[in-house]
């Protein structure tokens, strides 16, 4: 595998390294031992399938509070998103900045999310699947989120839409650096 640091400290891209031959190519896409040489956590403690019918459907952006935040190993199996991610660490020489990817079943490419990240992504094709591997199990009390179009991060999405949207993901309110990271112990 390939690990590529992105511009936010703790985030890699991560492309596999195909072995091809004429049956086809076998690549790993995971292995505990390399992604703790990189100082990854190597802990899986749920896999999770997000299934999205249509394109233009936004999710997120998603995190979980201490003391149970989630680091994410991100990967499209069908079709293709654009992943974002949005430095939510208080401490972090990359707070409030955000990166984006294409992650499609083509290219296979993984986002490994660090904790006291958002996450989310944009839908470009129709009947999507993206699998997440997860460190932490999933506390609703915990649950927390930024909106996609919050001015505070200034994310350039590849569309202008309109997006589709849950309810929740169109009523988070608006982040104040000042007041709030992933971190905090008390829900917004």
């Amino acid at each position: 595998m390939h690990f590529e640091e992105t511009p936010l400290q703790g985030a890699f891209l991560i492309e596999p390294e195909p072995r091809n031959d004429d049956r086809g190519f076998f690549a790993r896409m995971w292995c505990r031992n390399e992604f703790a040489e990189h100082g990854l956590d190597t802990t899986v403690a749920q896999c999770n399938l997000a299934v999205t019918e249509r394109a233009g459907t936004l999710r997120g952006l998603h995190s979980q509070h201490d003391p149970h935040p989630e680091i994410k190993l991100v990967r499209c199996s069908r079709g293709a998103v654009w992943d974002v991610i949005v430095d939510l660490r208080r401490d972090s020489p990359t707070y409030c900045q955000w990166f984006g990817a294409d992650l499609t079943a083509e290219n296979r490419a993984m986002l490994y999310v660090p904790a006291g990240f958002a996450h989310g992504y944009l839908t470009r094709t129709d009947s999507v699947e993206v699998f997440y591997q997860v460190t932490e199990l999933y506390y609703p009390d915990l649950e927390d989120g930024v909106r996609w179009d919050d001015p505070s991060f200034g994310i350039e999405w590849p569309d202008s839409g309109p997006f589709i949207l849950s309810p929740k993901d169109r009523s988070w309110p608006d982040y104040r650096p000042a007041e709030r990271s992933v971190s905090d112990t008390e829900s917004s």
